[in-house]
Formats: structure tokens, C-alpha cells, sequence
């Protein structure tokens, strides 16, 4: 189909227009974009702003692409990021909820509530309806949004939906995982329901569909029919590398030979995801987006390991504050790059990209909105030192506190019980139970040798703080807590200055009425405008009068009760 999209034009325009750079004669499973649109043509001065796409791909390791030296193919991704900047000094969270919002918020988990785990689906959360988000700070620009893929950004609201927090339109799932094809999603035994949205309507109709190719076809009708004289916004976040492992089976074949079979699907998955990347860069030049764009990919956390990840060389995995959990793959590809073809080591975060998008669209966003990030642009574009010089990664109170922590091996200033992690310059402090903290190889083999597996590994450790340089020490091998106590207190003080900023967690009781049965077989919305009104009277009324009575729904009283009975649970399934 590629080839025939190619009629009626000559070889001098696809050379002119940078076409034969791509693989057009290998066939490819993503839907191609229609034969009939025009062809991009160059103008004096390319228009302002700049059109944006965001790529995010889920639980996609630090060794998992080609640039880093994988054993998975990523042709389309190491071209982009080769022609672009390579960010090798770039930032993300653990999990998905926090690096999502986090994105979308240009703020720290701690001013934002989420500190604590992701969103559940039976959860009444989702991400502060007060915040104004980046795709709405966009629209205020003039741009077209538009959102293809996962939200995992709660949903129990219509107010909390992609379409409500600033997207003009919405494909993809609410949850965290669903099932490639059924689009299908289990919150538990007997808990299951399906999760696939076009808007704020249940897209039935689409299932079948491999989700990565279905997002990328869609991004392209997108761009289709629409105008490049408009700004555009698209955030597409695949779904892709997240459990269950699942890919189609010329992907899967190109990985015969590699013995381990959790490692054979997950780079068959990469690999599909690598050609729909390739796809939506070609329907940008065809449609005429190319010349004035910027297109962002970043992971969205580290890999699991369990489930054919690899974050090699570096120490841990998804859902861990070591280094394999939080440092992202990333690049920035542009025409618009006054210094292209390079890697930049200047410290960036995911919070980064809302204030830098925001001004790249000509607008302005900075502390004073209440944002942690900083714009970065000249120290991507042009090579200049990066604004910031601190992250904080997290202070989580919720998860399980560390034994062998304490307010004294704080220096009485903050208890190291609590998991935390802070990056101050060279310096990165880790507090409480960062998680699991092996090092390991690519699992490539059937049989992943015990001698190796065993060297790298970690005795449970007796302590509750850890210090590293981290420029030097990259692979967090050296723990320096011991020799240099007057860091490990000046990074302490760093958290107390964080923590005293922090709002309250919020991580609510799941809520019963959540669950797909009450709402035709399907995960969305569940509490209506009236029970949130009910139970805000209710809480008033009870602190104003007792002898004030009210009525309450039976929905209502269920909800409270789980509400006291879970206030204080914590979840560890990620």
C-alpha cells in the first residue's frame, strides 16, 4: 500500500522532500493514510506555532531500544533520534499514574495528591479538576488537541475525562491495561469490563482491533483531515509495551530464534510499536506537518523485568526509585532543532515539557503558576546548560515504611522510614524502600543462567538511606551514605522543604459502584453530579449541626462505609 500511495509523484519531489530516507518498499502493518491527500510543499518562512506530538510508550525499558544496544530492532526510532537530540540525562516516575500527570500538570506528585500508587479503576480519583492541564493551556493557544491512546488518569467523573481536561477529541482506554484485541480490562477476580473510548462514548465497535496499530491509523486520519495552517496538539500514548504481553504474529516471528519467551513478545511488541511511530512521522510530511514540527518520545517509567523488560546496565525496574525505574528513554526530533544530530546530558524531567511546550506554542508558564518544571528548549535546541539542577523524584508517607528507618537516622530532621528519593546536582538520596534493586541482564536465553543472576544480586540490605554520585556512578553501585553525612543532610533538608509544600495524599477506598455490571459491561464514568453534591452536604452538615437531619442514598452509605474502612489502604498491584 505504501508503494501505491506513491503514484502520480516524481522521484525529483521525493527526493526533494526527504521521502526515500524511510523503508518504503517493506510492506507495513500499520494502515497507511489515504493515497489521495496532497503532498507537502516548502514555503519561505514556516508558519507559527509549531504543530506537537507527543509520543509516550508504556513500560518500554532503557536497554529496550537500538541506540542503546538492544537485541530488539527500533530502525524508526534510532533514524529520529540520531537526525534529532538524545536526552541521556532525562527523568520520569516509577509508575504510570505519576509520570501522566505529572505531564500533563508540569507539577511534583506531592502538589498534586497522587503521591501514593496509581489510580485504580474503582477508585473516585482522578487527576485535581482545579489544575489546568497543558493540552487546556494549548487550546487557550489556538491549538487543535487531540489524544490517541491510554489515560490511566482516573475516570469516575465525566469532568475527569480526556475530552473534559482539554482534548477536543479522545481514542484509547481509561485504565491501565487492557487486552490488545478485546480491549478488555480485569480489576480483580470477577471485576472485568471493557475499555475502549471514542469521546465520552464506549467504542464497541472497534474491538479486534490491535491497539497499536489501531492509534497509529488514527493518528494519521487525523492529521488527514486536518489543516496544517492550525496549530496541533497530539499526545499519543501507546499502549504499547504494558502487559499482557500480546503482538501480532509477523512481529513475532522476526524474534524466532531468542529462547526467552516473555522476551520474544515484548520485542516483537517493540518492534510494532517502532513501525507505527514510523508511520505517523511519514503521514506528517505527506500531510504537511513535518517542516514545523516537534515531535517529543519519552517512556513513561522504567521496565519490568518480569515480564521481558530490560533497564540494563542500570540498578532496578519499573515501580523502583533506583535508576532503571525513573531514568526515561528520550529524544526530541525537529526540524526546528538549532543543533541537531547530537546527545545532550542536560538534566531534564518529565514536568519540564509543559512549560517548555506551552512556550514553544507562544505562551508563558513558569513557578509562579505553580509548576516544577522548567522550559528547556534552548538547552535542547541549542545546547545551553539546563535550567534545572534538582528533581524530586517522590515522597511517598503511604508505602510501607522501612524497618530499619528512623527520625535519628535522619538527624532528627526527617524520618527514613518514609520512601523518598531526591537528585540535588551530582547528588541522588534515596530514603525508606526504594524497591527492588537488582541489576539484570537482558533475559534473553531460555534458560537465564542462576551464576549470573546471583551475582548481581541484592541481600536484603539492614538500612534506610542511600547516597550516590550519580554522574560518576550511573549504575548506583557505590553507596557514599557513609562516608559523606554532611550531603545526606543537606539533601535531607532538601526534602523537608519539599515535604512542608506537599498537599494530602489522595488515595481513596475503591468504590462498588465502579464496577463495569452497573454500567453495561464497560469502565467509565460512575458518580453523578448529585452523589458528589450529597456527600459534600453531608460532610458540612454533620460538622455544623447533629441534630440536623438528611437523607442519604444507599449508594451513599455503602461508599462512606468502604470510604472508613479502607481510608488508610495501600496497594502494592501495579
Amino acid at each position: 500500500m505504501a508503494m501505491q500511495a506513491l503514484t502520480g509523484f516524481s522521484l525529483v519531489s521525493l527526493l526533494g522532500f526527504g521521502y526515500l530516507s524511510w523503508d518504503w518498499a517493506k510492506p507495513s502493518l500499520v494502515a497507511d493514510a489515504p493515497a489521495e491527500a496532497g503532498v507537502e510543499h516548502p514555503s519561505a518562512a514556516p508558519p507559527q506555532p509549531p504543530h506537537i506530538i507527543f509520543i509516550l510508550t508504556d513500560d518500554q525499558g532503557y536497554h529496550d531500544v537500538g541506540y542503546h544496544g538492544s537485541d530488539i530492532e527500533t530502525p524508526t526510532l534510532d533514524r529520529l533520534a540520531a537526525e534529532g537530540v538524545k536526552l541521556e540525562n532525562y527523568y520520569i516516575q516509577p509508575i504510570c499514574t505519576p509520570s501522566r500527570s505529572q505531564l500533563l500538570t508540569g507539577r511534583y506528585q506531592i502538589h498534586t495528591g497522587l503521591q501514593h500508587s496509581i489510580i485504580r479503576p474503582r477508585q473516585p480519583n482522578c487527576l485535581p479538576l482545579d489544575q489546568v492541564t497543558l493540552p487546556q493551556k494549548l487550546q487557550e493557544l489556538g491549538y487543535s488537541t487531540h489524544m490517541v491512546g491510554k489515560w490511566h488518569l482516573g475516570f469516575y467523573r465525566k469532568e475527569c475525562l480526556p475530552t473534559r481536561r482539554g482534548f477536543d477529541t479522545f481514542l484509547g482506554s481509561l485504565t491501565g491495561n487492557v487486552d490488545y484485541y478485546t480491549y478488555d480490562n480485569c480489576d480483580g477476580p470477577g471485576v472485568c469490563g471493557f475499555d475502549l473510548h471514542e469521546g465520552e462514548n464506549v467504542a464497541w465497535g472497534l474491538s479486534g482491533q490491535y491497539s497499536t496499530l489501531l492509534y497509529a491509523q488514527r493518528v494519521s486520519h487525523i492529521l488527514a483531515s486536518h489543516s496544517p495552517r492550525q496549530p496541533l496538539f497530539l499526545y499519543v500514548a501507546f499502549q504499547a509495551v504494558h502487559t499482557p504481553l500480546q503482538s501480532p504474529r509477523e512481529y513475532l516471528y522476526r524474534y524466532r530464534t531468542m529462547g526467552n519467551v516473555a522476551r520474544r513478545k515484548y520485542a516483537a511488541m517493540v518492534t510494532c510499536m517502532d513501525e507505527a511511530v514510523r508511520n505517523i512521522t511519514w503521514a506528517l510530511k505527506r500531510h504537511g506537518f513535518y517542516n514545523n514540527s516537534v515531535i517529543i518520545f519519552s517512556s513513561d517509567n522504567g521496565g519490568q523485568t518480569f515480564s521481558g523488560g530490560s533497564n540494563w546496565p542500570l540498578r532496578g525496574r519499573k515501580g523502583t526509585y533506583w535508576e532503571g525505574g525513573v531514568r526515561g528513554l528520550g529524544f526530541v526530533h525537529s526540524p526546528l532543532l538549532k543543533r541537531k544530530r547530537r546527545t545532550s546530558r542536560a538534566l531534564v524531567h518529565i514536568t519540564d515539557w509543559y512549560p517548555t511546550l506551552v512556550a514553544l506554542a507562544g505562551g508563558t508558564a513558569s513557578a509562579a503558576d505553580g509548576l516544577d518544571g522548567y522550559d528547556v528548549w534552548p538547552a535542547i535546541s541549542e545546547g545551553r546548560a539546563s535550567p534545572r539542577t534538582e528533581i524530586l523524584h517522590n515522597i511517598d508517607p503511604l508505602y510501607n515504611h522501612a524497618r530499619h528507618g528512623s527520625l535519628e537516622g535522619g538527624f532528627g530532621i526527617w524520618n527514613t522510614a518514609v520512601q523518598a528519593a531526591i537528585r540535588v546536582g551530582e547528588w541522588k538520596l534515596l530514603t525508606g524502600d526504594p524497591g527492588y534493586g537488582d541489576w539484570i541482564p537482558p533475559q534473553t536465553l531460555a534458560a537465564f543462567p542462576g551464576s549470573w543472576w546471583n551475582l548481581e544480586r541484592m541481600a536484603s540490605a539492614r538500612q534506610a538511606v542511600w547516597l550516590f554520585n550519580i554522574s560518576a556512578d550511573p549504575y548506583e553501585r557505590e553507596d557514599l551514605a557513609g562516608q559523606r553525612p554532611d550531603v545526606v543532610r543537606a539533601l535531607l533538608a532538601r526534602l523537608v522543604d519539599y515535604n512542608r509544600t506537599a498537599i494530602p495524599v489522595r488515595y481513596p477506598a475503591e468504590n462498588p459502584r465502579a464496577h463495569p455490571d452497573f454500567n453495561g459491561g464497560a469502565w467509565g464514568p460512575w458518580a453523578s453530579d448529585e452523589e458528589e453534591e450529597e456527600e459534600e452536604e453531608e460532610g458540612r452538615a454533620q460538622s455544623q449541626s447533629r441534630g440536623r437531619r438528611k437523607k442519604k442514598c444507599k449508594i451513599c452509605k455503602l461508599r462512606s462505609f468502604f470510604r472508613k474502612l479502607n481510608t488508610r489502604l495501600m496497594s502494592h498491584r501495579i
